[in-house]
């Protein structure tokens, strides 16, 4: 019997899932309570009690200053700006990636100028940003369109370029100009890949965010993270990080749903 060819059953497959993160839960439970019993004050790593106490505080009380409850307030002004940035971005590559995939003078006019875009380190455009654009939202949401939209529009094009050439002649047979070839022929097969897309892009889309944030902000999750890191208070830290890993783990699982909502054909390409 071949490793390759054995399958793991239902309830196995569920177990094994979850065993990395028992793991890690485990590891730190122990590693806190070796660290806590050295030293009660410890910051470094927390006790989860410390944990549930800062969850409590920030979701669930209200700041004195404020008057608002922090992990609200902040996830709201993140995700404003992070699903902003992603709304453009995706209307920007839907565009530009189906007209570079279809039009071979637009393609040699853009695709080597959107491929040299696709390498500048978006990070490193920050500072240009928050100088011709301000430190307001705009440079943050532009950050966020400027890393990932390349990217985007590259993956469309291919993808609108990889459609089997009988495809097309077979419209234009029929009659079918450019932009019926373009709506009816093109575009229905490239929206499932523009939505798997968008679901790979959601990594590099938070972190932009958190960056942008963390500079120069004052409000959202990245602001929070460090504005606290002066004080060592991984207490908050730890779990903005997961309640921010927890945000995309659901916006990816629901970019999925709808995909297989919408397009049920693209589920059976991916099995074939």
């Amino acid at each position: 019997m071949r490793w390759i060819n054995t399958r793991p059953s239902r309830g196995t497959q569920f177990a094994l899932m979850l065993l990395p993160f028992v793991l890690l839960a485990l590891a730190y439970a122990f590693g806190s309570a070796a660290r806590l019993a050295e030293n009660a004050n410890d910051k470094l790593l927390p006790s989860l009690a410390g944990f549930a106490d800062a969850i409590n505080r920030l979701a669930f009380v209200a700041d004195q200053r404020t008057g608002e409850f922090l992990l609200w307030s902040d996830t709201g002004a993140s995700l404003v700006r992070l699903l902003s940035g992603l709304g453009i971005s995706t209307a920007i590559a839907l565009i530009i990636g189906m007209l570079i995939g279809m039009l071979p003078y637009l393609r040699a006019l853009l695709a080597p100028f959107i491929a040299v875009i696709s390498m500048v380190p978006p990070l490193a455009l920050l500072p240009i940003l928050f100088i011709v654009m301000g430190l307001g939202e705009t440079s943050k949401i532009a950050l966020i369109v400027i890393g990932v939209a390349p990217t985007m529009i590259r993956d469309l094009a291919l993808k609108a370029l990889e459609l089997p050439r009988e495809q097309i002649v077979k419209a234009e047979t029929l009659g079918g100009s450019s932009w019926q070839i373009g709506l009816r022929v093109v575009l229905p097969q490239i929206l499932p890949r523009l939505i798997t897309c968008l679901r790979l892009q959601l990594g590099p889309a938070w972190l932009f965010l958190i960056a942008a944030e963390a500079i120069s902000s004052d409000s959202g999750l990245g602001y929070r993270i460090f504005l606290v890191r002066r004080y060592l208070s991984m207490d908050i830290i730890f779990p903005y990080v997961v309640w921010i890993t927890l945000l995309a783990v659901v916006m990816n699982a629901l970019l999925d749903r709808l995909r297989i909502a919408v397009f049920p054909w693209s589920e059976l390409e991916k099995q074939a």
